[in-house]
């Protein structure tokens, strides 16, 4: 049946916002050749997006140009604030942005104590940075955090692993805000991160290994992440693997893969190397490994890596492997390669091996990104066939 007048220009403004989005300011001769639209099509939906407020003019296209045909439209970017949140153990990070991504503020901070003194704590670091940066209302928060989220509610799975004011603060979030609060495993944010700004961007099928404090898995097939039945897909710490000594159990991962490749195993390692001086993260070791040319102890990493990233090769054939977190981004190329000579040995599924290029920032901006698509489906409306 053909679209009724309100769904098609429904549709076209959407397409219209979307390209304001991706390309910037655009005039209406632009968007007409882009929309393929007509030219009174697109002189209604300026009007009408003008009206809600979505868009303005933000200046004129060429120093030779005058008049209405010259008048760059954009999105108002303030219609909306955003704010992305780094959930680790013992701390939070946030970054706060308009609806655009333009960041206004960013902030971070250990968070300790019993529950409500670290939820308070959290929450004043929000607050705070979103007054820093001119929000005076917050329209959709994004969370990465450690953990299992249920597929069905969205809520962070009670787990004695994880500190309680993780649960906690997603609650307080909405009520103190009053705003959306979107919550999100953080290594799959990290996949969608580097699917759209990373060494992913041109794979819809891809594994993306997180190499950091701990250990997990992101799996996007055709271009779908993939969840799981309970939200536990991906939770590769917990794979029972050769060379631990024991195996992993339902309250904890230790003995499991998590043993093998987490930071404070890589760090050990590197003291047995001789390369671990005070103050050095795990991936401070792996970056001066790889500047130096130590390659028995990169070697040795890449053994352990390769465990886990042969193994999710050998299960859903993704054809490539991201070594992402703070790890991944600094061992580089050199640890990419060292894997996948390795994968290559023991799996016959062509399996690439890429370093992540965004490191433990991926989490902040995969939190962003599903703020900006959130607010975005709310402000512009849902598209097509959703």
């Amino acid at each position: 049946m053909p679209a009724s007048p309100s769904t098609a220009r429904a549709i076209n403004d959407r397409l219209a916002l979307g390209l304001l989005q991706s390309e910037g300011p655009l005039t209406a001769n632009q968007l007409k050749q882009l929309t393929g639209l007509s030219r009174p099509s697109v002189a209604d939906l300026v009007e009408r997006l003008q009206g809600s407020g979505l868009i303005t003019v933000v200046g004129e296209a060429g120093a030779q140009r005058r008049g209405p045909n010259a008048r760059l439209y954009g999105i108002v970017a303030d219609r909306a604030h955003l704010a992305a949140l780094d959930v680790r153990t013992d701390s939070v990070s946030v970054v706060v942005t308009d609806l655009l991504g333009a960041v206004l503020a960013e902030a971070s901070a250990p968070i300790g104590g019993d529950t409500a003194t670290a939820v308070e704590s959290a929450l004043t670091l929000v607050e705070s940075a979103a007054r820093e940066g001119g929000a005076r209302r917050l329209h959709t928060v994004g969370i990465g955090a450690p953990g299992l989220i249920d597929p069905a509610t969205g809520d962070l799975h009670d787990t004695t692993s994880l500190p309680a004011w993780h649960r906690a603060l997603v609650g307080a979030l909405q009520e103190r805000l009053g705003a959306r609060v979107l919550v999100e495993n953080e290594t799959n944010l990290a996949a969608r991160a580097e699917q759209r700004d990373g060494a992913a961007h041109d794979r819809d099928t891809f594994v993306l290994l997180w190499l950091g404090e701990g250990v997990g898995a992101a799996v996007v097939l055709d271009g779908a992440l993939r969840r799981g039945a309970s939200g536990g897909t991906g939770e590769i710490g917990f794979l029972p693997v050769p060379g631990t000594g024991g195996l992993p159990s339902a309250t904890g991962c230790e003995g499991g893969f998590h043993s093998l490749a987490c930071a404070a195993a890589l760090l050990a390692l590197g003291a047995e190397h001789g390369l671990v001086r005070p103050g050095m993260s795990a991936a401070d070791v792996v970056r001066h490994a790889v500047q130096a040319r130590e390659d028995a102890f990169l070697d040795a990493v890449a053994d352990r890596v390769a465990i886990g990233a042969a193994a999710m090769a050998a299960i859903l054939d993704p054809g490539c492997v991201v070594l992402g977190g703070e790890v991944g981004r600094a061992g580089g190329a050199a640890l990419a390669a060292r894997v996948e000579d390795r994968v290559t040995t023991m799996s016959p599924l062509p399996t690439e091996v890429r370093a992540g290029v965004l490191g433990g920032s991926a989490v902040s901006r995969g939190a962003l990104l599903a703020a900006q698509d959130a607010a975005r489906d709310e402000l512009f409306g849902p598209p097509p066939g959703r």
